[in-house]
C-alpha cells in the first residue's frame, strides 16, 4: 500500500529533475515529472541492484530508452546510494566534465547500462540484454537469473528499430523483459493525434508480448501490481501502457509539449512546487527519503545470496563455473589464438566470406561467448553453424541467432548482448545494408562496446545485382565513425588475423568487410614482407630494388596491386605494395612502425580500393591518386564491372606511372 513516504520520494525525484534542468538552463523536465511514480516503483519494489557494485553480474538491468529523461535516472542513482552520483554531480547536470550528460552514457556514469537518447535504441538494446541473460541462465543452470526492466516513450515505439527488435523479442518469448510505455499522448510537435493513433497494445500483443494497461500514472500500487503480474509471465516479454501526464504538477505546462525540452522557468517552478506542497530550497532531499531509498543493504544482501550460490556451484560444476567466470571477466582463453585456421597458398583461393565462415566455425568452438547470426542471409554470409545450437523460443543455449530481415535491430541487439557481459554479440549482412544499421553502430563506437559485424558482398564485385546492392560508399561511412575499426582483409589468412584483432579489441566495435568473389591465398614465403596484418598495414611484397613509390590496397584489390607491381617491374619501375586491412589499427601503431611501412620519403603513392576514394588522401596526398569508384556501380558480371571501372593490373600500373612526374 502506497504511503506518504512513497509520495515524498516521488516528489523528491520530480523536484531534483526540475531544479537540475533549471540550473543547467537546458534539458527535459516533463518526462521525469510524469514518470517519477513508475520509476520509483521499479527501483524501490522490484529492481535488484547493488549501488556499491554497479557491475555486479546478477543485477537486474534497467534501461531508460527515452534517454532525454536522463534526470529521472540520475535522481534515482543519487537517492539509492550510488556514491559517484553526488549532489554536486546533480547540480552539474549537462556541464563539461560531469557524469550527468544530457543523455545517459554507459561507461561515464555508474548504473547506466546503455547509452540512450536516439529513440528506439534503448528498448532494442535491452532485447539483446534479455537474450544474454536467457542464454547464460540456461547454460549455467540458473546461476545468472535476473530481469531486464525499462521505460520507453511513444517516440521509441514510433522508431522502426524498436518494431524490429520487439518483434524478435516476442518471437523468442523473452519472458524476463519488462517495459513500461510512457503513454502521455504528447510529442514535440503536438499530441499523438497528429501522427501516432495506432493501438500500441494490440500491436505488441500481435508480436507475442504480454500486455497490460494502467490508467493512472500516479498510482504506485497499480503500477506495482502490473509489474508483479508481468514477472509471472515466463514465456513472453511484457509491455505495460501507463497513462501519465507530462510535466505533472505544472499549472501552465503540464500535458503540453512546452514541458518536454526546456526548463519550466522560475515562476512556473514556484507554482509547480506549490502544487506539490513542496516548500524547500532547490536540490533539497529530506533525510527520510535518503534512508528509505538507499539500496545499500538490500544490494549487499542480494550479492551475499549469490556468493553462497556461487560457492556451491563452483564446487559441483568446477569447469562450467570457470568458463562462466572467464566469460563475465571479458577475458579470452589463454592461447586461444594459436589454433586459428591456416590456409595454404592457392592461386585460385576463396572468397573471404568463405574463409571467414570457416574461421567463425572454429571460433564458435573455442569462444562459447560468441553469439549472433545474420539478417536472413546465413547462406550468403557463411555465419550459421548449427552444431553450436540455435537460440529459439524455449531454448537459449545456442550461439546462432536468426535475426530475420532486421538489420538495424540486429546491430542494437548485438550491442545489448555485449553490454550485458558474458557474450560477444555479432551480426552479419551485406555491406550495403550497413546504411540501415548506422545509428546502432555509432552508439557502439560512442559507448566503447566491442560488438562485431560481418559485412560481406563488399564491392562492385557483387556483379549482376547492380548498384542497389554494390556498396561503394559504405566503407567510407564506417571509417568516418570515431572508434570504429573497419577490417578489409586481402585473403584467407589476413581474414583470420583480422578476426583475431577484432576479438582481442575491448574498447570499441569492429567489422569485417568480406568478398563475395574468390581472391588468391598468398604465399608469404615467396613475398618480401615487412610487418604483418595484425598491425593494420604491412608490406606484403617489397620492391626487388629500391622502390620509387608505394601502391596501397585493401581486400580484393591487393592482388591487383601485386599484378601492377609486376608489370611496372618489367618496365624497370620498382614499387612497394602495402596491404592495409585496417586504417584504424595501423594509425594506432607507433610512429616508427608506420614510417617503416610508409616511409615519408616515398611520396609517389597511389591507393586501390573498389569503393569511394574519400579519405585516402591522408595516405596518398590527393584523391586524384586513388583508383576508386565515384559512382554506385553497375549491373553486369563482376569481371566486366571491375574492368569497366578500371580495376585491372594494367590500369593500376598506368595510374602509378601517371604520378611519376608530378
Amino acid at each position: 500500500m502506497a504511503t506518504d513516504l512513497d509520495q515524498l520520494c516521488v516528489t523528491t525525484i520530480r523536484t531534483l529533475a526540475i531544479d537540475a534542468v533549471q540550473k543547467a538552463n537546458s534539458g527535459h523536465p516533463g518526462a521525469p515529472m510524469g514518470l517519477a511514480p513508475a520509476a520509483y516503483t521499479i527501483w524501490q519494489r522490484h529492481l535488484c541492484h547493488s549501488p556499491t557494485n554497479p557491475t555486479w553480474y546478477n543485477r537486474d538491468r534497467f534501461v531508460l530508452s527515452n534517454g532525454h529523461a536522463s534526470m529521472l535516472l540520475y535522481g534515482l542513482l543519487h537517492l539509492t546510494g550510488y556514491e559517484q552520483m553526488s549532489m554536486d554531480q546533480i547540480k552539474n547536470f549537462r556541464q563539461w566534465g560531469s557524469i550527468t550528460p544530457g543523455h545517459p552514457e554507459v561507461g561515464v556514469t555508474d548504473g547506466v547500462e546503455t547509452t540512450t537518447g536516439p529513440l528506439g535504441q534503448g528498448i532494442s538494446t535491452a532485447v539483446g540484454m534479455a537474450i544474454a541473460e536467457a542464454q547464460l541462465r540456461e547454460r549455467y543452470d540458473g546461476l545468472i537469473d535476473h530481469f531486464t526492466y525499462g521505460i520507453c516513450s511513444d517516440g521509441d515505439l514510433m522508431e522502426g528499430v524498436s518494431a524490429e527488435a520487439c518483434s524478435l523479442a516476442g518471437h523468442l518469448g523473452l519472458g524476463r523483459l519488462i517495459f513500461i510505455f510512457d503513454d502521455n499522448e504528447i510529442t514535440i510537435d503536438g499530441t499523438t493525434e497528429i501522427s501516432f493513433t495506432e493501438d500500441v497494445l494490440k500491436r505488441f500483443e500481435s508480436y507475442g508480448w504480454h500486455v497490460d494497461r494502467v490508467l493512472d500514472g500516479n498510482d504506485i500500487d497499480a503500477i506495482d501490481h502490473a509489474i508483479t503480474n508481468a514477472k509471472k509471465v515466463g514465456d513472453r516479454p511484457s509491455l505495460i501502457s501507463l497513462r501519465t501526464i507530462i510535466g505533472f504538477g505544472s499549472p501552465n505546462k503540464a500535458n503540453t509539449s512546452a514541458s518536454h525540452g526546456s526548463p519550466l522557468g522560475e515562476e512556473e517552478i514556484k507554482k509547480t512546487k506549490a502544487a506539490y506542497g513542496w516548500d524547500h530550497p532547490p536540490f533539497h532531499v529530506p533525510e527520510e527519503v535518503y534512508e528509505h531509498m538507499n539500496a545499500y543493504e538490500a544490494g549487499m544482501d542480494a550479492e551475499a545470496g549469490c556468493v553462497k550460490k556461487i560457492a556451491s556451484y563452483s564446487a559441483m560444476e568446477e569447469r562450467k563455473y570457470a568458463s562462466l567466470k572467464r566469460r563475465l571477466s571479458g577475458e579470452l582463453p589463454e592461447g586461444w589464438i594459436a589454433d586459428l585456421p591456416f590456409f595454404e597458398p592457392d592461386e585460385k583461393g576463396m572468397a573471404t566470406r568463405a574463409s571467414g565462415g570457416k574461421i567463425i566455425k572454429h571460433i564458435f568452438g573455442v569462444l562459447p561467448e560468441l553469439t549472433g547470426g545474420s539478417a536472413d542471409l546465413a547462406g550468403s554470409t557463411k555465419t550459421l553453424h548449427e552444431q553450436f545450437g540455435l537460440i529459439e523460443r524455449g531454448s537459449f543455449n545456442g550461439q546462432n541467432i536468426h535475426y530475420g530481415v532486421r538489420e538495424h535491430a540486429m546491430a542494437a541487439i548485438a550491442n545489448g548482448m555485449t553490454l550485458h557481459g558474458g557474450l560477444r554479440g555479432f551480426g552479419a549482412t551485406f555491406l550495403v545494408f550497413a546504411d540501415y544499421m548506422k545509428p546502432a553502430l555509432r552508439l557502439a563506437a560512442l559507448s566503447h562496446v566491442p560488438s562485431l559485424m560481418v559485412f560481406t558482398h563488399d564491392s562492385i564485385g557483387l556483379g549482376e545485382d547492380g548498384p542497389t546492392h554494390q556498396p561503394t560508399d559504405q566503407i567510407a561511412m564506417l571509417r568516418a565513425l570515431p572508434n570504429y575499426f573497419v577490417f578489409r582483409p586481402a585473403d584467407a589468412n589476413e581474414t583470420a588475423t583480422c578476426w583475431a584483432q577484432a576479438l582481442e579489441r575491448k574498447t570499441g566495435p569492429s567489422c569485417l568487410v568480406l568478398t563475395r568473389q574468390n581472391v588468391p591465398t598468398f604465399d608469404a614465403a615467396k613475398q618480401k614482407r615487412i610487418g604483418d596484418a595484425s598491425k593494420g598495414a604491412y608490406v606484403i611484397n617489397d620492391a626487388k630494388e629500391s622502390p620509387v613509390g608505394i601502391i596501397i590496397a585493401t581486400g580484393s584489390e591487393v592482388s591487383l596491386a601485386l599484378g601492377a607491381q609486376k608489370l611496372l617491374a618489367e618496365k624497370g619501375t620498382y614499387v612497394r605494395v602495402v596491404s592495409m586491412p585496417c586504417w584504424e589499427l595501423f594509425a594506432s601503431q607507433d610512429s616508427k612502425y608506420r614510417e617503416d611501412i610508409l616511409p615519408s620519403s616515398l611520396t609517389k603513392r597511389i591507393a586501390v580500393e573498389a569503393a569511394s576514394p574519400f579519405g585516402w588522401e591522408r595516405y596518398t596526398w590527393g584523391v586524384d591518386r586513388v583508383v576508386g569508384v565515384e559512382a554506385f556501380g553497375a549491373s553486369a558480371p563482376a569481371p566486366i564491372v571491375f574492368e569497366k571501372f578500371g580495376f585491372t593490373p594494367d590500369n593500376v600500373a598506368m595510374k602509378f606511372e601517371s604520378i611519376l612526374d608530378s
